[in-house]
C-alpha cells in the first residue's frame, strides 16, 4: 500500500515519541510535529482507518504492526540519510531537514542497494580481506 510522507512522518513520530515516553497521545504528535490538534486530529482518523495505528480506551495512540513497520522504515532512511550528510560535512540542523525530505523521494530497491554500497565501502575502508 502506498504511503503519503506526511503519513510517514506521523507514524515515524508516534515510534520516536513512544520510544521515548512509553505511551503517546495525539497532543504529544502536535507538539513534536509543531502542527495544529486539528491537523494530528485528521491524520490520526486516516490512519486509523487505514490499519495503521489504534487508539485504546485511555486515547494512547498505538502503531499497529503496519504502521510499526513503515515508521521503523522511514526511521531507518531518516537515520541513514542524516548520518551520511553529517560525515559528508552537512550541519545537523540542514542534514536532519534535507534527510526527511531525502526519506520519501527514496524507493526501497534505491535505499536498500545504498544501504549495501555502504556497507561494502564501510568492510572495504576498514581492512576488508586483500589477495597477498
Amino acid at each position: 500500500m502506498e504511503v503519503r510522507a506526511s503519513a510517514e512522518d506521523y507514524l515515524e513520530a508516534i515510534l520516536l515519541l513512544q520510544r521515548r515516553m512509553g505511551v503517546v497521545r495525539s497532543v504529544d504528535v502536535a507538539q513534536h510535529l509543531e502542527v495544529s490538534k486539528p491537523s494530528v486530529c485528521h491524520a490520526v482518523a486516516s490512519l486509523r482507518a487505514k490499519g495503521f495505528l489504534r487508539m485504546d480506551e485511555r486515547r494512547f495512540l498505538i502503531l499497529t504492526e503496519a504502521g510499526r513497520s513503515v515508521a521503523e522504515i522511514t526511521l531507518e532512511k531518516h537515520q541513514f540519510f542524516s548520518a551520511m550528510l553529517m560525515e559528508a560535512g552537512v550541519d545537523p540542523k540542514t542534514a536532519e531537514k534535507e534527510a526527511c525530505r531525502i526519506e520519501h523521494a527514496i524507493s526501497t530497491e534505491s535505499f536498500e542497494r545504498l544501504k549495501r554500497l555502504k556497507k561494502e565501502y564501510t568492510n572495504h575502508s576498514a581492512g576488508g580481506t586483500c589477495a597477498d
